[in-house]
């Protein structure tokens, strides 16, 4: 299509342009206008038949190439007449888009009048007026937006120095016309200067305008309304790449990044397809508006989508299919780049590593990132997760999944080759993946890690595992959602109502703290995770009736996933109503009392109603900056409490935690468990409260009995009760990433704290744990641990330093405290082993102990920044107070740990004394602001 266009467009200046010495500026002007109309017209029946972005756009280069040859080959031969010096030289320089011959119908067309270095001031001057009357007046009055700077060569350098902008925009610089050899000087010239003049600062300054930008402008891709050039994804991404590019390895075109291994020859060809494809788009949109927009609008969409081939008759469904393929191309453009950018950083890091290494700090540094840890067939080293096993998904593709497990647990990133692996592997995520019990007890973990889960998610759906795996909310996929309220696609959407249940979790503003702690009042407070996830999932069939349809499809994903009748049923009852809360105060009177007491009717039990009061918060804090304001608060949370009034006086749960209590039971008595017999489960049912039952997996239960069988057969070889050993299980949960340690021993006063203890002194970071006892005084304490750094948690060498160090507190009654102090202290003075957390930073711990009188209850709730040896800490005090712990429930999220605690009087025969739990509340509390102050 080019060479035909040059080949006509020699002809029509030939013919239009080719003014005489007599031709007056009137007849100039109309004939000007003349061949722009007449060109503009055959370049866009160009596009319209088709024509690529990239022809488009440099055939309207070389319309205004021709335009600007015609105006100022005859004004430079006047400007050397009319000056001192008659061989003046001049360079007329395109700049920026025009320069790289990229100029969209509406585009900026910027040209630099370039001169020697000594060019006389008055020659220079009287040229320079001579070429604005003879060139720009002429294309302004023709009604083009021009823009022009003049320099002498010195005085480009120097801009170039001092500004960015001119910087880069001399990277792109092309001869129109004038001054070759001046020109080709300056360009050598500037070559040398733009490698050599800081290019690690220039890089730096890239990828800091590349984050403000894409945070400027939404901070997605999938922005309903996107902007073409600038938003995420946008042009603008893959020019950027293009100047790091050139200033770092001095490359001229994009086909050299694939030459040297910094993209694969498929990226490559992804990259110059979306990028044509946004160029296409562009232009259309230019053709189509008279003031220059990037702005792909809601209004502009169906039109944009009919002349570029989109020729469904329902808009709707038109608009979808022209989003959803624009979405595409613009991710593709933003996760190329992105990785572009990540090997040009590191590049620029290896390239000053020996300046690095002459501190010992930084040599330090540098040894610890070189730590290696081998996890299912994959290497973490330092922040990075990788393979060197081409053929590990190949070997299991349930990897795929598992992969973004091992990267959350570890707080580590994907490295390059292993994302480009993933996205490679894709096919390999079929229904034998879809219905993997450990591919799906992989992903229930991932939304189980309360406080960070969204960046897992976001990662897995950016690499296309999240569609692949749930095919069903796959569909949200690059949805537009046709309602005004909505800013990003319906997947988007989606994964910002996950990162606001994340910030609940988490955050300490005092915005979240009403949803936290309905979150923490909850049977299963993870649960939301995967509703939340679900709850649009209609729309990938229709926008109508979204909610009921939601409840079908998930219906199958609930069944890999093995989510249990009970849980089944809430997450059904709140994808059907996840709409409702918001409708009912947006439209009833809710200070009338039987407002609340119809809500309540409607939910039924506290436990939806807890679920949907969080569930509408992040639903319309993910939709819309600013769609949720105080007063939409004060309104949703009035509901909500006067519904739990009402619940409270009617007092149903109880009821229920005693049938799912009595359902289990009968469940586990219809089975044969090896060893035990019927009256072990009637009475491990009957000597423990509702509450162990109601948080305890049904598989997690028969492995207690069977611990507790093995404990009581012992006894007989037992020299005393105080000499048992305790039974001690070891699972390595690779699924989940972690390790769960199950401990069945005789209760005893400071049991709970000795065994965190020893944990920590075998080398574990808790992450959570749930205590309790029997009536008969028989302890069931689970630990969910992960390595700290000094172990291993699956090493045989490490359980047996746990074995022995509960061996010396428990049976032989050694003080454990100053091994864990040592640690302790050691830890504290580790530079490297310190992770920079602004949440902790800003996290101000609190302690709170009180009477629970519904539940007859003395609880210690504690929130505060985690760190080795805090449970310890924690519970060591409560034993030193003259208390014991018979329930616990302990959570880290995101660094903080929230631990709730039940407490007794280690003496039973005495009543908790007020004044002794203030003293155990004061203590705790100076010991975590002391921790603060390390």
């Amino acid at each position: 299509m080019i060479q035909a266009f040059e080949k006509r467009l020699k002809s029509e200046v030939a013919s239009q342009l080719n003014f005489a010495n007599d031709t007056t500026p009137a007849k100039k002007l109309a004939a000007l206008k003349s061949f722009l109309k007449s060109e503009t017209a055959v370049i866009k029946e160009e596009h319209r038949n088709g024509g690529t972005g990239l022809d488009i756009s440099k055939a309207r280069s070389l319309m205004i190439d021709s335009l600007i040859i015609a105006l100022a080959d005859p004004a430079i031969e006047k400007a050397q007449e009319a000056t001192v010096d008659n061989e003046i030289a001049v360079s007329v320089i395109a700049l920026g888009g025009y320069g790289r011959e990229e100029l969209c119908p509406l585009s900026d067309i910027d040209i630099m009048f370039l001169y020697p270095p000594n060019t006389a001031k008055k020659d220079l001057d009287t040229a320079q007026e001579i070429l604005v009357r003879e060139v720009l007046y002429p294309l302004w009055d023709a009604g083009l937006k021009v823009g022009h700077s003049t320099r002498t060569i010195d005085e480009a350098f120097s801009e170039a120095k001092a500004d960015i902008q001119t910087k880069t925009a001399l990277l792109e610089a092309r001869l129109i016309t004038g001054s070759k050899p001046l020109f080709e000087g300056f360009q050598s010239s500037y070559t040398l200067f733009y490698r050599k003049e800081k290019p690690k600062e220039y890089i730096k300054e890239r990828l800091d305008d590349q984050r403000s930008r894409r945070a400027k402008f939404g901070g997605s891709v999938f922005m309903q309304e996107p902007d073409i050039k600038s938003g995420v994804g946008g042009l603008r991404d893959y020019h950027n790449t293009l100047w790091m590019a050139r200033v770092r390895l001095n490359l001229t075109t994009v086909e050299g990044l694939s030459e040297l291994n910094y993209l694969s020859k498929q990226e490559l060809a992804e990259f110059k397809e979306a990028y044509d494809y946004l160029l296409r788009v562009r232009n259309e949109l230019h053709f189509r508006i008279k003031r220059p927009s990037d702005l792909l609008s809601l209004e502009a969409q169906p039109k944009v989508a009919r002349r570029l081939g989109y020729t469904q008759r329902d808009i709707l469904k038109r608009v979808e299919a022209f989003m959803r393929d624009y979405y595409q191309r613009a991710q593709t453009i933003y996760r190329i780049s992105k990785n572009v950018e990540k090997r040009l950083a590191l590049s620029n890091e290896e390239s000053s590593k020996k300046s690095a290494l002459e501190s010992v700090k930084s040599f330090l540094m540098a040894r610890r990132k070189e730590r290696i840890k081998n996890v299912d067939g994959f290497v973490i080293r330092g922040k990075l997760i990788t393979t060197e096993n081409p053929a590990v998904f190949e070997e299991e593709p349930a990897r795929l999944i598992r992969v973004f497990r091992h990267k959350q647990q570890n707080n580590v990133e994907l490295d390059f080759e292993l994302s480009a692996l993933i996205r490679a592997s894709l096919e390999k995520i079929d229904d034998g993946v879809r219905q993997s019990p450990d591919a799906n007890l992989s992903f229930r973990t991932i939304l189980q890690e309360t406080g960070n889960v969204y960046p897992t998610l976001s990662e897995m759906h950016e690499l296309g595992v999240l569609g692949a795996f749930v095919p069903e909310w796959g569909r949200l996929t690059c949805l537009v959602q046709h309602e005004y309220y909505h800013r990003y696609t319906a997947d988007v959407h989606t994964l910002h109502t996950i990162r606001e249940l994340d910030e609940i979790f988490s955050n300490p503003d005092r915005m979240y703290r009403n949803y936290r702690e309905a979150l923490h009042e909850l049977r299963l407070p993870n649960l939301i995770y995967l509703i939340l996830l679900l709850h649009d999932i209609g729309k990938g069939i229709a926008i109508r009736d979204h909610a009921e349809t939601g409840v079908e499809l998930a219906e199958p994903i609930l069944d890999r996933l093995q989510i249990d009748e009970e849980n089944r049923g809430l997450v059904r009852f709140i994808i059907k109503n996840h709409l409702q809360m918001a409708r009912f105060w947006q439209r009833f009177d809710i200070d009338d009392p039987e407002a609340a007491k119809a809500f309540a009717k409607q939910v039924e039990t506290p436990e939806r109603l807890r679920l949907l009061y969080v569930h509408t918060f992040c639903d319309a804090r993910g939709t819309a900056k600013g769609l949720w304001n105080q007063y939409k608060d004060t309104l949703h949370t009035t509901l909500y409490r006067r519904s739990l009034d009402v619940f409270a006086a009617e007092g149903r749960l109880e009821e229920k935690h005693e049938e799912h209590r009595n359902m289990t039971q009968k469940e586990l008595l219809a089975l044969s468990i090896e060893g035990v017999g019927k009256e072990e489960i009637n009475a491990h049912f009957s000597l423990l409260p509702d509450r162990y039952f109601i948080n305890t997996s049904q598989q997690e239960i028969i492995k207690h009995i069977q611990m507790i069988n093995q404990l009581l057969q012992e006894i007989n070889t037992a020299e005393s009760v105080g000499a048992l050993a305790p039974v001690i299980d070891w699972y390595h949960d690779i699924n989940r990433s972690l390790t769960v340690v199950n401990i069945i021993t005789w209760d005893r006063a400071g049991l709970f704290h000795k065994l965190a203890g020893a944990l920590n002194i075998a080398g574990f970071n808790i992450l959570s744990a749930k205590a309790i006892s029997r009536d008969d005084h028989i302890a069931i304490d689970t630990f969910y641990v992960t390595e700290s750094g000094r172990g291993n948690a699956s090493s045989d060498q490490a359980q047996k330093i746990f074995a022995d160090a509960v061996s010396d507190a428990l049976v032989s009654n050694k003080d454990l405290y100053p091994r864990i102090q040592d640690i302790m202290r050691r830890e504290a003075a580790d530079l490297f082993k310190r992770d920079e957390n602004p949440l902790a930073e800003s996290f101000e711990p609190r302690v709170d102990v009180y009477h629970e009188l519904s539940l007859q209850r003395t609880i210690l709730e504690v929130q505060a920044t985690d760190h080795l040896g805090l449970l310890y800490q924690i519970s060591y005090a409560i034993y030193k107070h003259g208390f014991d712990i018979t329930f616990a429930r302990i959570n880290t999220e995101r660094g903080i740990a929230i631990d709730t605690l039940y407490l007794s009087n280690v003496d039973p025969n005495t009543e908790t004394d007020g004044e002794k739990l203030m003293e155990l509340r004061d203590s705790l509390s100076n010991t975590l602001a002391k921790d603060i102050a390390l």
